[in-house]
């Protein structure tokens, strides 16, 4: 069987994030600068986690390259390109409680402002000291009028003392958490508030008995199926643009008949989100991963012609290796070390010169969003012990 580091060596771009600046992120082969992606971020307050595991600010229209950290708080080897979409958070102070109207039990608790050292190193954590036992309500109301639309909330909790419960919600759901001694960030997704009233709010209320202590950090609602990354508030709602990455390759790295091979999660859940190689002049001409809903659409388009597509159904919330060989009567597709499907259809498929760029963003309709880990080009039909190899 073939080692990974000799099937690498085939390949005409390789992309796994590791090194970029404003504007650009850079693939380590070619060498020639032909295979980096231009990347933008218009505006807004972006955040990442680093090699250290704090969570900071990244400069407009610069990728983030962001780490991932298990449940001890221990931080990945490698990073990953985090791409998001467009969101506000519409929680007016995620970081000051005693901002927070006190709804009930406020006898109960001292809410202390910039008491514990938050998840990006900073003192701005607040801490609520428990001087009673029973249930306490802090609320935030937003400036955001109740919609139908989805919405997502989370927020950082660390337990200083004690074993209270925290019961979070927006509006009318909610859900409980024990925090723990660790910061853990708590998420309630995908929620349709039914509670139309004035204003969106969201909820902290708490089971504590006298002595316990909590340290609160980073609340955040958001109008979205799922939560996304840490966006910071001090008394107005902050907004973030969306991520595009793209623009990579040539006629050089691109050919008619190759292989594509692309490691990646995502959270989103919205449709036609795509990974493709095309014809940046003319999208007649096109092979993409597509996302829809919970299936992969995968396709390969020439001259406007829909010349095979597969589509396979996926556990959103998995690592997914998708790798694809594209050949004219000899095409296979791989996910996860398994093949899903093949073809030995026939036709005018591409030309060399045709296929010339690689992109995570054909079109903003068609953005990616979710973590990249790896991304390569082949100028060759792969076997289909390499195909199984790489998605493994």
């Amino acid at each position: 069987m073939e080692n990974l580091v000799d099937i690498y060596k085939k390949a005409s771009l390789v992309m796994k994030p590791a090194a970029m600046k404003e504007g650009k992120l850079y693939s380590q082969q070619p060498h020639s600068g032909d295979g980096d992606f231009t990347f933008s971020r218009a505006n807004g307050t972006q955040t990442r986690i680093n090699k250290h595991g704090l969570i900071e600010t990244v400069a407009d229209n610069t990728p983030r390259l962001s780490y991932e950290l298990d449940s001890n708080g221990n931080v990945g080897e490698c990073p990953h390109l985090l791409l998001e979409p467009s969101r506000n958070n519409e929680c007016l102070y995620s970081n000051t409680l005693s901002s927070w109207s006190e709804l009930s039990g406020g006898s109960l608790q001292t809410i202390t402002d910039n008491d514990a050292i938050a998840p990006d190193g900073s003192l701005t954590a607040s801490t609520i000291t428990f001087t009673g036992t029973g249930i306490s309500l802090l609320r935030q109301f937003t400036n955001k009028a109740y919609t139908s639309s989805k919405h997502s909330s989370s927020f950082y909790a660390k337990k200083i003392s004690g074993n209270g419960s925290v019961f979070f919600g927006i509006t009318d759901t909610e859900t409980e958490f024990t925090p723990t001694d660790e910061w853990v960030r708590y998420e309630l997704n995908n929620v349709t508030p039914t509670d139309f009233g004035t204003n969106l709010f969201l909820d902290l209320s708490f089971d504590c008995t006298e002595g316990d202590k909590i340290a609160i950090w980073g609340a955040q609602i958001e109008e979205g199926a799922y939560s996304t990354s840490i966006i910071p508030t001090s008394g107005l709602a902050v907004a973030r643009t969306a991520d595009t990455c793209g623009d990579a390759g040539d006629v050089t790295i691109i050919k008619a008949e190759g292989s594509l091979f692309v490691d990646f999660t995502t959270s989103n859940t919205d449709n036609f989100k795509r990974i493709s190689i095309t014809d940046a002049s003319d999208i007649n001409n096109n092979i993409f991963i597509q996302l829809l809903g919970t299936a992969f659409a995968v396709q390969v388009i020439s001259g406007g012609t829909t010349v095979y597509s597969w589509s396979f159904s996926i556990t959103l919330s998995d690592r997914h290796k998708v790798a694809l060989r594209y050949k004219d009567g000899d095409s296979q597709l791989y996910y996860n070390g398994t093949q899903q499907t093949a073809t030995t259809t026939s036709g005018t498929w591409f030309t060399d010169g045709l296929l010339d760029t690689f992109s995570l963003n054909q079109g903003s309709f068609f953005n990616f969003y979710g973590e990249i880990y790896s991304t390569m080009i082949f100028n060759e039909a792969l076997s289909d012990i390499e195909l199984t190899e790489l998605t493994s």
